[in-house]
């Protein structure tokens, strides 16, 4: 039998995740913008983007599996 406290908690890490990667996203662009030197901000942006869903995918194959 699943436990909901387990399953709640991943949730919780999940949405953790995602409020800090949109931060870490929103900080990355502006300096990037502000620094052109350092990248085209989009393209920062995106790879923040893709590393952010790749670790939040992880997060919530674990918590699936947990459940289980």
């Amino acid at each position: 039998m699943p436990s909901p406290v387990l399953f709640a908690l991943a949730l919780t890490v999940v949405l953790l995740l995602v409020v800090v990667g949109v931060l870490v996203l929103a900080g990355v662009a502006y300096v990037a913008y502000r620094h052109p030197r350092l990248e085209k901000p989009i393209s920062v942006a995106a790879t923040v983007a893709t590393v952010l869903v790749a670790a939040v995918a992880a997060v919530a194959a674990v918590a699936v599996l947990a459940v289980r």
